[in-house]
Formats: structure tokens, sequence, C-alpha cells
């Protein structure tokens, strides 16, 4: 397996569906690396620890993160499993965030706000770069701003990732621009 197959499946696995190769993910998302890797090559999934720190650490976007002790492995946002409820230090957001989308989906987002879907939270940036990239993955790239401090002030709660994502439960409309 390759780098970019390897930290599809840790996704797939730390993120949405970990039963699949019968890992139990932590309230926090932490797994045993020991045992990931036996279950994934139970699965048909081979590859060994060092390689597994070579693709947490060469990950562009930080996806994944290691414990302290070096034990333990998780996903750092993203979850759609309900077992697992990161708790994210709560922060006041900068005055502007960006949420990257396709065009295709603007009249939805204009009418309903941001919302998380299957995941926990809605992901934000805190550049229009890394807003434009996230879009460019559905289609046709738009970036949004977000009115974040005006949404903190009124009472909404954000929370930053292990990755420097900014999370927040939704945006509604009222808080959008275009960019």
């Amino acid at each position: 397996m390759n780098h970019m197959e390897i930290s599809k499946f840790l996704s797939f696995v730390l993120r949405h569906q970990p039963e699949a190769i019968g890992l139990t993910l932590d309230r926090e998302g932490w797994v045993d690396i020991g045992t990931l890797l036996v279950n994934a090559a139970s699965a048909g999934r081979h590859f060994d620890h060092a390689t597994l720190q070579a693709v947490v650490e060469s990950s562009d976007k930080k996806r994944f993160s290691i414990s302290e002790d070096g034990l333990r492995i998780r996903a750092a946002q993203g979850h759609s499993t309900k077992t697992v409820e990161l708790d994210h230090v709560e922060r006041v957001p900068p005055e502007t965030l960006f949420h990257g989308t396709a065009t295709r989906f603007l009249a939805s987002i204009r009418a309903e706000g941001l919302l998380p879907g299957s995941r926990h939270h809605v992901h934000l940036s805190a550049d229009a770069v890394t807003a434009t990239a996230v879009g460019q993955r559905h289609g046709k790239p738009v970036v949004l701003k977000i009115d974040a401090l005006r949404m903190h002030e009124r009472g909404f709660k954000f929370f930053v990732s292990d990755n420097a994502v900014w999370l927040t439960e939704r945006v509604p409309a009222s808080f959008l621009r275009d960019e």
C-alpha cells in the first residue's frame, strides 16, 4: 500500500467505520496502534508502524494524531461515528473564517446555511486558499466567508481540531457571505 492508500484507509476506519476491521474507538477517537496494525493486516491492509508514522508525519492536512506516549492514534476531526465525541477546547474565532464548497451546493447552503451532514461539526478554514482546495474536491469551487466573530458574539461555539481546522455545529445562512 502506498501512503495515499493508507491515509484513505485510516480516514475510513478512524473517522467513519472502525467496526469494518473490528476496531473500537474510545470516546476521544483513540485506538491502540498495535491493534490497528493487526486488524488492518487481517483485513488485507498490510503496513508497519514505521510506515504508519511516516503517513501521519507526511500528511499535508495533518489528518491524524499520535498520542504523546506514541501508543495510540486517532483522526483529528471529521468523525461520523456516533461513538466518538472529541473534547475540543472552545476558542474565540477570528473575525472571518472560510468554507470551500462546490457551486452546485450554493442554493441549498443559502437556504439552510452550513450543516454538518453526517459529521459532528461544520469544518471551516482560517484562509481562503485552503477553503478553495477543499471546494475543488467537490466540483467547481466557491469560497464562502463566515462572520465567525459575530456568530461567536451571538453564542455560537467554535473549536479548533488537532490539525487546525475550525469547527462549529452549524452556520446559519445569515452569517455567510460570498468571497
